[in-house]
């Protein structure tokens, strides 16, 4: 994201649409989750105060229609979820048929409603960017959902959705998926899709969520052909190191797949500080990988990126916000100050988080003590992951 210290904000340079919802100023996930926290509208407060939205941009996320949540989730389990939020409750065979109402996947007021509104919003950002647009639903990016369960705190795999409509006006589609955790839900719904190529940058599954798959040896079907680019990723992973891969795989595999549209998921798990992650890596490189993905997307004819870009994992709220802030300056076209202005830092101040706080998160959009403290040096390992990824048989 370019920023200047002189300059408040600049207006839109592209034509881009936030998808958000009132809706997720509610809590979800009950009080004892780490997604009991403030994300969403923590991302769009800040953005508002940076004066980096207009009303036009804004597009009020719309519920999913069960026909929509069709086109992957089985119908059986929709039926349970939208069940569950009329009882209050889910039954014990929901729970142990669907996993729902779960320490993991919780049950909370408007079970059904908000999951498929960020469902919904996902299918609208699809639909903004055949409509000649770029979009962003920061409510999205639950990538680990099944077709006929809940997994990884995720009910609907919205991003999977997104995918489907974008497919079904033609188009063959790259996701790109930059979250600590691997997407193993989209992985397994588009493995048959010749059409569709899922790359995974993810903390190696030995050791983290979903503890399995996500090998460099997943390839994708053999009736598919080559669906999926796996890169798992040792323990402290640095800036340096994470972007040595990222350079070497991603412009090879946008050169052989050749896509008409991206998919970003964008969570911001990957970044030092994260309760849930691994890595120590910067919001700076957070941003520059995004701006990197946003730059190389194909264009429309107005060459407006033909992208659209989901939130995703991310439990530390502060950055959060300021990595979502971020994405969104680059993906609608502005200019931000690195200084936080000062309404913004106090919204942040009020969070409730003391895990690793200090000042400096709340006063600059991409320096803080946790951003700076990263080894830009490289394992031998990693040089040898990045080489075997390139042996991969579509990046040959």
């Amino acid at each position: 994201m370019r920023t200047d210290a002189n300059t408040r904000s600049i207006p839109a340079g592209r034509k881009a649409r936030f998808v958000g919802s009132t809706r997720y100023r509610r809590r979800a996930y009950g009080t004892n989750h780490p997604l009991a926290i403030p994300r969403v509208a923590l991302a769009l407060e800040l953005i508002e105060a940076y004066d980096a939205i207009t009303p036009a941009e804004m597009l009020e996320g719309r519920l999913a229609a069960d026909f929509e949540l069709e086109w992957f989730h089985d119908r059986d389990y929709v039926a349970a979820i939208r069940r569950a939020e009329v009882l209050g409750r889910v039954k014990q065979p929901y729970r142990a048929r669907y996993q729902l109402g779960t320490l993991e996947n919780p049950y909370f007021d408007h079970f059904f409603t908000t999951p498929a509104t960020a469902t919904g919003a996902s299918i609208q950002a699809a639909e903004q960017v055949i409509a000649g647009r770029v979009a962003f639903n920061p409510a999205g990016g639950m990538h680990h959902a099944r077709p006929g369960r809940a997994q990884g705190f995720c009910y609907f795999n919205d991003p999977v959705l997104g995918v489907m409509r974008l497919r079904r006006a033609g188009l063959r589609v790259l996701y790109v998926d930059i979250d600590a955790h691997h997407c193993d839900g989209v992985e397994a719904a588009f493995r048959d899709d010749p059409d569709v190529l899922t790359l995974s940058l993810h903390m190696d599954t030995g050791y983290a969520y979903p503890n399995q798959g996500g090998r460099l040896a997943d390839c994708g079907s053999a009736e598919g052909g080559y669906t999926t680019i796996n890169v798992p990723l040792p323990r402290a992973l640095s800036d340096g190191e994470y972007r040595l891969v990222f350079d070497r795989v991603w412009p090879r595999a946008l050169e052989r797949f050749r896509p008409d549209a991206i998919v970003l998921q964008a969570g911001t798990d990957m970044l030092a500080g994260d309760p849930l992650g691994k890595w120590r890596c910067s919001t700076q490189t957070f941003l520059a990988v995004a701006e990197l993905i946003v730059d190389n997307a194909p264009r429309h004819p107005d060459a407006t990126p033909r992208l659209m870009a989901t939130g995703g994992g991310g439990y530390h709220p502060l950055l959060v916000a300021r990595a979502w802030t971020g994405l969104w300056a680059i993906l609608s076209g502005r200019t931000l100050p690195a200084a936080i202005p000062e309404f913004g830092a106090d919204i942040l101040r009020r969070v409730p988080w003391e895990q690793d706080e200090e000042k400096s998160f709340t006063e600059s959009l991409v320096g803080s003590r946790l951003d700076q403290a990263v080894d830009h040096s490289i394992r031998d390992e990693i040089r040898d992951l990045a080489a075997q990824v390139l042996r991969h048989p579509l990046l040959r």
